[in-house]
């Protein structure tokens, strides 16, 4: 059996909720959020790459419209390695291609993990450590694996996954079959979760042999994976356009949790950059040459070092100044940006600025 690795980087989003510094041409994945040189796409590929493989077992699959990004960016994929959607289909249609390919390609006992661009990770060595699990329990069980991130505050943002009957240990961590998954509950319910210490966020990671999510695709996702099997990519257009947590993981009876804690964030939105770069001993977070008078609690980000962002007397704002867009929204409401942008996509006025 073949116990390697197959990791697949999701990355078709468009990172809506980090305009304007995120647009069609420079989606979220293609920029650098923590003050690094890398950006979230190839910050993931070296994660994955220091696990051990090569270029040869790194898989990409994206959208048409930033294809030729993805291979400036990742110059070394293999180009039979990146799979260009022709339309967003959602990460149903996503994970069942790419599993038909390495399927193809490596046979059904590949295990493939599959990973969204745009998520940070403090301990790579914890990271590695975990994959290493889910690549054991993937191994020897018809297992839908999912990392199941250990919460530290009770989330509204997040899905939950509720650990059921422990099955055994992996690389010493416990392994759990999973009772639920549950869609981002309210303020009370997420408190109530946590209470339990049955409950982990839902990292979206995933692990498992190709034939196993193949054949799980069959019984709970004929729609999606008949076509594929039957026309190939260039059906992609027809799809039904689902998430497979919607379309698989809520349904089927092989899902399994390893919970874990490497220190993660799914950088949703601009908030996102204050939990990663917020200090005690600043009052805000800086990208930008910023000037400020009584300014606290601030998220302030300059894409031109020579532009100054002054401010006087603000609290809990987010500032961003990239090209010809200034954002300036409450911590609390960045969720609406993306209702901006319905607006502006609405007006011929503001086609360049999508």
């Amino acid at each position: 059996m073949n116990t390697l690795l197959f990791p697949v980087i999701l990355a078709g989003g468009k990172g809506e909720r980090f305009w304007p510094l995120s647009r069609k041409d420079r989606p979220k994945q293609f920029l650098s959020l923590d003050g690094s040189s890398r950006s979230l796409l190839q910050a993931t590929a070296d994660r994955l790459l220091a696990l051990g493989g090569s270029w040869d077992s790194l898989w990409v699959i994206t959208s048409s419209q930033i294809a030729e990004g993805v291979r400036q960016q990742l110059p070394d994929l293999p180009v039979e390695n990146l799979l260009i959607e022709s339309e967003g289909r959602d990460t149903a249609a996503a994970v069942a291609w790419a599993s038909l390919e390495i399927k193809q390609r490596y046979g059904e006992d590949a295990v493939i993990g599959f990973f969204p661009a745009d998520h940070w990770i403090a301990d790579q060595e914890a990271f590695a450590h975990t994959l290493s699990a889910a690549t054991q329990l993937a191994t020897s069980t018809a297992a839908i694996v999912t990392l199941g991130i250990k919460p530290t505050f009770p989330s509204t943002g997040y899905g939950y996954i509720e650990q059921g009957e422990k099955i055994g240990s992996f690389n010493e961590l416990p392994a759990y079959h999973v009772n639920r998954f549950t869609e981002k509950p309210n303020r009370e319910t997420a408190e109530t979760f946590l209470s339990t210490g049955h409950f982990s966020w839902n990292s979206g990671m995933f692990v498992f042999r190709a034939g196993v999510v193949l054949k799980e695709l069959h019984t709970h996702a004929p729609e999606i994976i008949e076509p594929l099997e039957q026309h190939g990519p260039d059906i992609y257009p027809l799809l039904p356009k689902k998430s497979i947590d919607y379309a698989l993981m809520e349904k089927t009876t092989l899902a399994y949790v390893l919970p874990v804690d490497f220190g993660w964030d799914d950088l949703g939105d601009w908030n996102a950059i204050e939990r990663l770069l917020k200090t005690e001993e600043t009052p805000n977070v800086e990208l930008a040459t910023h000037v400020g008078l009584d300014t606290h609690g601030a998220i302030i980000y300059a894409s031109n070092p020579e532009d100054v962002v002054v401010t006087i007397g603000l609290e809990d704002v987010v500032i961003v100044r990239d090209r010809n867009v200034t954002l300036v929204v409450k911590k609390e409401r960045t969720q609406e940006i993306k209702q901006i942008l319905k607006i502006l996509q609405s007006d011929s006025r503001f086609t360049d600025l999508l």
